[in-house]
């Protein structure tokens, strides 16, 4: 079996799944993308994902030789094929049991830093502004404080760290062919939504058999937005549970944090997309808390925050966060 091969067991984890250049999916979610790992539902995977810089880049910006991973830059240099998109995915990993239909709930149990440094880039080829105000692009090398929890980012400038995964996503319809890993979508992919962190939950729609799951895009913080396209950019390890959910039915990615419930909307139009995520919430509070769509249009509109959650990818997204405080014991065991 390919686990035997490329998953060594591992301390809270069933599998351990490391990155490199025969275990990465450069810049695409595929169907036709060959597993790296098979699983069952209810396994645990620990996975080593990397950033998306090359390690020339990286020194050139004034990391130090020794801070820049053995895997990325054997990844750089051996990997040929790649995109149409730019990140480094860790996978795709099969899960047993998962059909078109279904949902995978994926939990994110735990996120480990790699290195300890982030950066921050931009170009006038992207981002929100572009060339209308920046002719030339810059990157800023940020270190991660990660004893105090803080990035470093100048002088009298410190970030929570909150590190999350910009991409988790499943691969998309077989009609579809290879997608690229910048856009999200139905298949979630890069969704950069910053709540997605260790304890919360993301459920994707199945698209294919086994789902073919991948990760990567790793961000130690990120503001609503990501304005100038890039996040604080690092390498993370996660540790991920799966389990296929046979009784729920999505048309979108949902989540769910300890204390909110989240609904999703994404669109290359930024109203299109908040409709969306108005449509989403709709949905989820008539279908889970037996709303009437009217009742549930007005709850949305008095109690639910819809936020940017990026604007930079091709297909912008919306969340909205639907607070669980606001429901009482008996609405909550509808």
């Amino acid at each position: 079996m390919l686990a035997l091969a490329l998953a060594v067991p591992a301390f809270a984890a069933d599998y351990q799944l490391k990155a490199t250049p025969s275990t990465v999916a450069w810049g695409y979610y595929w169907s036709q993308a060959k597993p790296v790992l098979r699983i069952k539902s209810g396994d645990t995977v620990e996975m080593q994902t990397l950033l998306t810089n090359s390690p020339d880049r990286l020194a050139a910006a004034g990391v130090k030789p020794d801070q820049i991973e053995s895997a990325l830059k054997a990844i750089y240099a051996e990997v040929k094929d790649k995109g149409p998109g730019g990140h480094i995915l860790t996978g795709p990993v099969f899960v047993e049991g998962a059909e078109p239909g279904d949902t995978l709930e994926v939990r994110i149990q735990k996120i480990a830093y790699s290195i300890p440094y982030a950066y921050n880039s931009f170009s006038p080829r992207s981002g929100v502004l572009g060339p209308e105000d920046f002719a030339k692009g810059a990157t800023r090398i940020i270190p991660l404080d990660t004893a105090r929890g803080a990035a470093r980012f100048a002088e009298g400038i410190e970030i929570p760290l909150r590190p999350f995964f910009g991409s988790m996503g499943v691969a998309p319809p077989e009609s579809a062919g290879r997608v690229s890993s910048a856009p999200p979508g139905t298949h979630a992919g890069n969704l950069d939504n910053k709540e997605l962190v260790a304890g919360t939950k993301l459920f994707i729609p199945v698209q294919v058999a086994g789902a073919l799951f991948e990760a990567g895009d790793g961000h130690a913080g990120q503001g609503n937005g990501e304005v100038d396209i890039t996040a604080l950019e690092t390498s993370l390890t996660g540790t991920f549970q799966f389990i296929v959910r046979k009784d729920l039915k999505l048309k979108a990615p949902r989540g769910e944090t300890p204390t909110h419930w989240i609904a999703m909307g994404l669109n290359p139009d930024l109203t299109e997309a908040l409709k969306m995520a108005v449509r989403e919430t709709i949905d989820f509070l008539v279908t889970e808390k037996g709303l009437s769509r009217e009742d549930a249009y007005m709850l949305a509109s008095v109690a639910v925050d819809f936020n940017v959650t990026q604007a930079v990818d091709g297909t912008k997204g919306v969340h909205a966060m639907i607070p669980k405080s606001i429901f009482t014991q008996r609405a909550r065991a509808r």
